[in-house]
């Protein structure tokens, strides 16, 4: 054991204290009722024992060989099918079916933020299983069905947002493992037109309200009314950035995001919430944060002694870059808001252990590269 935790990675370890710095910082910040109130809220006391079973999380899943994850496959995956399914037979939350309650603890578990990793896990296996055959059709439609079921259901939530952070790691994963050409360019010319239909809405190429009656033939009105670039929370994130200026209001400082005009603040909307008080070089800090574990994450791809551990370690950071750059993107209003949390910074507790459990997966698979 002491071995395998000199061959982890420590500039990650540090990031991640750093990030969780951050993120309990703003959540102090963002819920404090009056000006007197003390630094720890009730808000920071619940991140933080989040964060401590985070941190057990982390070790155990590095530690733990990552091989071991080939025998756990499609108990996991059964486990989250049967999890995103029973959803739909508990009480809403909010009016969506995503969350469960967990009494005693005072957490909610998001089954939908662990089918993520659950999915690059089960495509690792299926796709080093089937390497052999890995452009044939045959393997191409299992590959689908192993994503598409997850999908529906996340979709069915609904959850657009999650159920979106599939696709590029689905297409990460595939164009790694060797997969069906045909296929892969079906996905990525859809990926690109999807692309273009927010882009030309964000930029306004055409408005919103113009689009609308071909947009809801195939989507929800609640769905379409997420591309409005002009929304109250759209407006509110960029406003917020643009108070903090330079260095920002300073810490407990925030008229906008403090004073309850900033939707979500310490949810959805922290990265704002964080550059009203700290401004372009706090945000800039906490992006070059980000840039360091994203780099760090995709050495794991690189150093990886096999395709499994390559395609485990692209498919965990594709998925930790797509949480950062959704959630700064339809922060600063070039994405539609989905709800989709920044790492270790956004509160809540089934976000820090799945992106824990991701790290920690990483770990194992860095820490046993020269190991045969």
């Amino acid at each position: 054991m002491t071995r395998l935790f000199a061959r982890m990675d420590l500039r990650v370890i540090l990031i991640m204290f750093v990030l969780m710095l951050v993120s309990l910082i703003t959540i102090s910040g963002m819920s404090m009722k009056e000006i007197d109130d003390p630094l720890i809220t009730s808000s920071v006391v619940h991140q933080i024992k989040a964060f401590i079973i985070g941190w057990g999380v982390f070790l155990l899943f590095a530690f733990i060989d990552y091989n071991k994850l080939r025998e756990w496959t499609w108990i996991l995956y059964a486990l989250m099918i049967i999890s995103l399914l029973g959803l739909f037979f508990t009480d809403a939350i909010q009016r969506v079916h995503r969350w469960y309650r967990i009494p005693f603890i005072g957490f909610n578990f998001q089954p939908s933020e662990f089918a993520k990793l659950i999915v690059v896990i089960t495509l690792s296996w299926y796709l080093e299983r089937n390497k052999a055959h890995s452009s044939s059709l045959k393997t191409a439609l299992g590959g689908l069905l192993i994503v598409g079921i997850p999908f529906i259901l996340i979709l069915k939530q609904p959850d657009l947002g999650t159920a979106l952070v599939l696709f590029p790691i689905t297409l990460t994963m595939f164009y790694i493992g060797g997969f069906h050409k045909g296929v892969m360019k079906v996905m990525s010319t859809l990926g690109i037109l999807s692309l273009l239909c927010v882009a030309i809405i964000f930029l306004g190429v055409v408005s919103h309200e113009e689009i609308k009656p071909y947009a809801t033939l195939f989507l929800k009105e609640y769905q379409f009314d997420r591309l409005d670039p002009n929304t109250h929370h759209q407006k509110a994130a960029q406003i917020a950035i643009a108070v903090g200026g330079i260095t920002g209001a300073g810490f407990r400082k925030s008229e906008f995001s403090g004073g309850g005009w900033l939707p979500a603040a310490f949810t959805d909307s922290v990265f704002p919430a964080f550059g009203e008080e700290f401004g372009f070089l706090g945000l800039a800090f906490l992006i070059a944060l980000f840039y360091g574990l994203l780099y760090c994450s995709f050495q794991v791809t690189v150093v990886a002694k096999d395709l499994f551990g390559r395609l485990l370690g692209a498919g965990v950071t594709i998925l930790l870059a797509m949480h950062i750059i959704i959630n700064i993107g339809m922060m600063i209003g070039v994405l539609p808001i989905t709800g989709v949390p920044l790492v270790l910074v956004t509160y809540g507790g089934s976000s820090v252990f799945s992106t824990m459990m991701a790290l920690g997966i990483l770990q194992s698979i860095y820490a046993r590269r020269f190991m045969f």
